[in-house]
């Protein structure tokens, strides 16, 4: 167990809001005490459950209070009541999950609302039809067949061991209610645009909208208005942001969003609607210049009918130019910045998928910039939003991987180191993939934290690696896209990053490119076992290395970062990711021990190793200008 992890109970486990970038004012949070069983897949619905379960701790967590293994032959049912506040009749009721591994089919009061595939994203459903005053029940059954199926699913085996970690089955995520009118925001995609001081905005209703439907969108810095605009519904603007404070590691600068759904007076003269409507039908200004002013001129009427709290960052994420020429780099805001960070596998003791609280994430993020890391490598995993935001908040660059998918011992679906061709997946399990990898995008965004998507990794069940890679660059052209981390590469196409894994005492050198940026991928992996601290402690732990000792372990890592910061100022390496940020179960080459609770050496021992990266440049420059 952790420190946080033993001050859990059921009254205060994940409360906060789950989506912090679209926040509203009303919601219930169904965290907590629920019924659950673990029966045959076969078999229907129980009569009786086995006991309690915590959510949103995953059934083979200790933190759930079960920590049973779910079978791909097991079904895990879920029951709880809720009832509905008075407050929010007349309005619809949606129900909320933030994760759930793998297949969930959900019923209300006996009714089926709906069914979801995919272990790692949102979903929602509307169950105001469902409902009935006072008592209602929700249940909740999941299939999850791990490492017996090819799905996306990261490090989680049924049989874990070295680099593979214990499954996880169940809600791993925050559940939760929250009323909205019929017509309301369902989607704020915001994309800073530095270059022009403007923020790209688009806010989707959940359906089409009339003629006096609109949306005011607010920033503020400080609480003061830096810009606002009225539109029709369901259109894209820009957003002036003068004078930008940009957002980096140092100054996590956040503005403050607000998106209101109004309704305004008929911005277009019913006397002359037949010069707007010559058919009586099709408005011959929509989506024109004449629409956006009539807009914006437009007067709101009464209270907003939706609002949703959010936030962004003026930050920008692209490859450019460096210090050696031909080389490109990774830019920061248009400037050059070395990303240092560390492979974080996210997984727990006592939660697995699920960190126990918001204040063990923060703390190990906190510990990362303290040992003087601007970035880690999420590492085919996805975190709870409030993860990310915390992100954004303190300031950390993240490498957000895609959860890999193949089956268990499939040499077929595994792409070896010499390997000259990517896997052949039949069309359901491609289609499964391409479907996660776009919710993965969807959901997350929005974060300024995020400046790289990473598409594949190793080999495993890697597939048509340049054409999806193009893919995520097309649904999002403002972040880098890293096609492939290690083993198989497949050209400049679709990826701004050449990516080497080199586990070497002194590591290798990627080879030049004349179109990417440079990067180690993966590095490091000193193990160092901490007795009192082993998640196997009557078995020989893992590392790629293992060190004798403290003093052992310090010169190995030195030696490392030795040749990394030698790479940074003669050959432009861009980035380096130290493999990793903690221990995790058998795999002891954690910066930190897999509780959290000993760094292997001081976090400014940390830190004064990794300082040269980030002075490099003014050294070189004051040199040749022979200072």
């Amino acid at each position: 167990m952790t420190r946080w992890g033993k001050a859990v109970t059921p009254d205060n486990a994940w409360r906060s809001y789950p989506r912090p970038q679209m926040q509203r004012a009303q919601w219930q949070n169904l965290n907590g005490q629920w019924d659950y069983a673990i029966r045959p897949k076969t078999q229907g619905q129980p009569d009786s459950m086995d006991g309690k379960i915590l959510v949103p701790f995953a059934a083979e967590s200790r933190l759930s209070g079960v920590a049973r293994a779910v079978t791909p032959n097991d079904r895990l049912w879920y029951r709880r009541t809720f009832t509905i506040p008075a407050e929010w009749a007349g309005q619809r009721v949606l129900l909320n999950f933030g994760a759930v591994d793998y297949e969930a089919h959900v019923l209300v009061n006996g009714g089926v609302v709906g069914s979801h595939r995919g272990g790692s994203d949102t979903f929602f459903f509307d169950i105001t039809d469902y409902l009935k005053s006072g008592e209602n029940e929700v249940v909740v059954q999941v299939t999850d067949p791990t490492s017996d199926g090819p799905q996306p699913r990261g490090k989680q085996q049924l049989n874990p061991r070295s680099i593979w970690y214990t499954p996880v089955s169940g809600i791993w995520q925050t559940v939760w209610l929250e009323p909205v009118p019929k017509l309301h925001i369902e989607n704020v995609n915001v994309t800073p645009d530095i270059d022009a001081g403007m923020l790209d905005v688009e806010v989707a209703l959940n359906r089409s909208a009339d003629d006096d439907d609109a949306v005011r969108i607010t920033a503020r810095a400080g609480g003061k208005v830096v810009s606002t605009k009225l539109i029709r519904a369901n259109r894209r603007t820009r957003l002036p942001v003068p004078d930008a404070r940009l957002w980096t590691p140092d100054n996590p600068f956040l503005y403050d969003l607000d998106v209101e759904l109004v309704k305004v007076a008929k911005p277009f003269d019913q006397a002359n609607a037949s010069q707007h409507r010559p058919n009586g039908e099709r408005d011959d200004s929509l989506i024109t210049e004449i629409e956006a002013q009539t807009y914006a001129k437009a007067q709101v009427q009464g209270k907003p009918v939706d609002t949703v709290r959010s936030y962004f960052a003026m930050r920008k994420s692209s490859l450019g130019k460096g210090r050696i020429p031909g080389q490109p780099v990774l830019l920061l805001n248009n400037q050059p910045v070395f990303q240092n960070g560390t492979l974080d596998q996210g997984w727990w003791p006592d939660g697995l998928l699920t960190p126990p609280s918001e204040e063990a994430m923060a703390f190990e993020i906190d510990f990362l910039k303290k040992s003087g890391f601007n970035m880690l490598r999420k590492h085919i995993k996805v975190e709870p939003a409030q993860y990310y935001h915390l992100a954004d908040k303190m300031g950390i660059m993240i490498w957000q991987d895609m959860p890999s998918g193949e089956e268990d011992n499939s040499l077929d679906q595994f792409v070896r180191m010499k390997s000259n061709d990517e896997v052949l997946f039949p069309t359901r399990v491609s289609d499964e993939f391409e479907y996660e990898l776009l919710r993965m995008i969807s959901d997350l965004r929005n974060h300024p934290s995020i400046v790289t998507w990473v598409v594949n990794n190793e080999g495993w069940g890697q597939y048509a690696s340049t054409r999806l890679a193009k893919a995520v660059k097309e649904l999002d052209p403002s972040r880098t896209v890293n096609k492939v981390s290690g083993w198989l590469d497949t050209g400049d196409a679709g990826s701004d990053m050449f990516d080497i894994h080199t586990y070497e005492d002194v590591p290798h050198v990627p080879t030049r490119q004349t179109h990417r940026a440079i990067v180690m991928g993966e590095f490091g992996g000193i193990g160092l076992p901490v007795e009192g601290h082993l998640w196997f402690p009557a078995n020989r732990n893992w590392g790629y290395q293992t060190a004798k000792d403290k003093d052992d372990y310090l010169a190995r890592y030195q030696r490392k970062y030795t040749e990394v910061i030698r790479q940074a100022r003669e050959v432009g390496l861009s980035a380096a990711v130290y493999t990793q940020t903690t221990d995790v179960e058998g795999e002891i080459n954690g910066l930190l021990t897999y509780d959290r609770e000993v760094s292997k050496i001081p976090a400014a021992a940390f830190y004064k190793v990794h300082a040269p990266l980030f002075d490099h440049g003014e050294k070189a420059d004051a040199k040749k200008r022979g200072k």
